[in-house]
């Protein structure tokens, strides 16, 4: 997408956010399998949720300002919101069990 948005629309801002928000969910989630402790892993998911909502923005951004059809804000975006739900389920339980 980010390619796509550079080449043909010739969008560089709002495509280099979303590029940047985007990989930082799966790079998050990368060091929080190395974390030093419960907390530290804890506080890498929770990382990676708060760019995951950062990137849900910058779509929309990019849908509501035409750079991006239906189709695709729609396909990206579910999947983002997928990926959203299954870390705030992942947080969530994280959250209980340190509270204990």
């Amino acid at each position: 997408m980010y390619k796509y948005l550079c080449e043909d629309k010739r969008e560089y801002v709002l495509s280099k956010q979303v590029l940047r928000s985007g990989t930082s969910i799966g790079a998050n989630i990368s060091e929080a399998e190395c974390a030093f402790s419960k907390n530290d892993f804890a506080y890498k998911l929770y990382t990676a949720l708060k760019e995951c909502n950062e990137t849900k923005y910058w779509l929309e951004l990019l849908y509501e300002t035409g750079y991006i059809e239906k189709n695709a804000f729609e396909s990206i975006y579910s999947e983002c919101e997928e990926i959203r739900k299954m870390l705030s389920s992942s947080t969530k339980t994280l959250k209980e069990q340190l509270d204990k």
